[in-house]
């Protein structure tokens, strides 16, 4: 009973992250910070991502 009670309170801890994690409990305050509010200063350290090319034939590293 006690391993039914754990799983139980497990698989909902699971499903109020993942409903917290996509936005979905916003409607009760309960939102995550967007990318730019968490970390503003990574988007400072770009240098030209305009720049970026993914190209198909390149090879990954042995």
């Amino acid at each position: 009973m006690k391993l039914r009670l754990f799983l139980v309170l497990l698989l909902l801890a699971n499903a109020g992250y993942w409903l917290w994690s996509r936005g979905d409990l916003a409607g009760f305050g309960l939102a995550p910070a967007s990318l730019n509010e968490r970390e503003p200063q990574r988007l400072g350290r770009q240098v030209h991502p305009e720049w970026l090319q993914i190209r198909k034939d390149a090879r990954a590293a042995p």
